[in-house]
Order: structure tokens, then C-alpha cells, then sequence
């Protein structure tokens, strides 16, 4: 007997796969996505993780999407507050909910209940204590989700095991550098985005003491 998994190419070209029709910038850069599976954004400290993160948040409720931005590692801080400001969420607010260092466990929880967050932003990957397997259990568990996980990097790569087998499986893939994101995406685009150009500028362009 065959596999019910199993399916025919004639099948496949009748199947509905939903995408999202970016546009603009975000176009360039990812493509027109599935809403579901997972991405991943690595970058070193200071180069505008959270900032891209916040961006595509936003970006992301303009289709409908309610989104959670599980703060494990800085938690409700001042740092994180101005980075919500400077990207005006409050525009976004009925679809934006922020978690306070909510553990997996709880964000579990969660997401079993009606009406829960479609995408859930996870900062950071080093600070959930879960494995690869672990990973892959909850991305399967709930398939109608967007997971878009943030990590550490080791020089340009996602820092440990599982960041960097994530990298693999994820749909998305987006190094961030000073105040750029460099996306690899399996839905075309490719472009870089511009995350903050005056911080991009000043780093590229330090003041000199005289």
C-alpha cells in the first residue's frame, strides 16, 4: 500500500500553496514567502538584529498577521523599548504583543490556544535551551505557524550546533551587518535591506579625533 504522503505531480499543481505578496523593498529581499515554517537572523551585537527583526514585524501585519516578539533575552528593557519606539509599532499595536522572557514551555501553551499569534519571533535562539529536536517538534507541531528565530554569531556565522543546523532547514536565512540585512531566501529576492541608514553611515564613516 502506498504512503498517504505520497502524491502525484498532477496533484501537486493543483495544490493551493498560500505566499505572501511582499512588495517593494521586501520584495527584493525575500521574495513573495510562504506564511509558514521558520527564518533565521544572526548577526553580532550592535549591527541591528532586533531593530530588522521589529521592521519585518510590522511589515508582517500588514497581511493580517498578529505577531509575538518573545523577548527571552533582553526581556522588557530599556534598549528594546526605544528600539519599539524608533519603529513605531504603536502603529501596529492590536497585532504587535510582546513576551517578556516567556519560556518555550509557556509559548507553547500559548499557541494551543484560539486566536493565537500566527508568527512568533524568538530573540534568541541561545537563550531557549532547546535542542535541534526540539526545534523541529514544535515547527511540526505547528505547521500554520512563522517561527523567526534570532541568533548570536560566531564572526559571520549563527553561534552553536543548533543555530547553525537551523540555518540549514530554515526558508530564510538573513545575516545582519552593520544596519544591513544580506537575506538568502528560497522564495527568490535576494537583495540587501536597508535597516537604519544613518546608523549604516556611521559606521562606515567613524569620527575621527582631531
Amino acid at each position: 500500500m502506498l504512503s498517504k504522503r505520497a502524491i502525484s505531480i498532477h496533484q501537486l499543481y493543483r495544490t493551493n500553496i498560500r505566499s505572501l505578496d511582499f512588495a517593494g523593498e521586501w520584495l527584493d529581499a525575500i521574495g513573495c514567502p510562504e506564511p509558514t515554517g521558520s527564518w533565521l537572523i544572526w548577526g553580532n551585537p550592535g549591527n541591528g538584529k532586533t531593530r530588522f527583526a521589529l521592521q519585518l514585524a510590522k511589515y508582517l501585519t500588514t497581511f493580517g498577521r498578529k505577531v509575538a516578539y518573545d523577548s527571552l533575552e533582553e526581556g522588557v528593557s530599556l534598549s528594546l523599548r526605544n528600539a519599539i519606539e524608533d519603529s513605531n509599532m504603536q502603529e501596529v499595536s492590536r497585532r504587535f504583543i510582546l513576551l517578556d522572557k516567556e519560556p518555550v514551555a509557556e509559548l507553547i501553551d500559548r499557541l494551543t490556544k484560539k486566536k493565537s499569534p500566527d508568527v512568533i519571533i524568538i530573540d534568541s535562539i541561545q537563550y531557549t535551551g532547546m535542542t535541534y529536536a526540539d526545534y523541529k517538534s514544535l515547527k511540526d507541531r505547528f505547521r500554520t505557524k512563522l517561527f523567526i528565530l534570532i541568533s548570536h554569531a560566531e564572526g559571520s556565522q549563527p553561534s552553536g550546533r543548533v543555530a547553525r543546523s537551523i540555518r540549514f532547514d530554515a526558508s530564510v536565512k538573513i545575516w545582519v551587518e552593520g544596519f544591513q540585512a544580506f537575506p538568502a531566501s528560497r522564495y527568490g529576492g535576494g537583495e540587501p535591506y536597508m535597516i537604519w541608514e544613518e546608523g549604516a553611515f556611521k559606521l562606515t564613516h567613524p569620527k575621527t579625533e582631531e
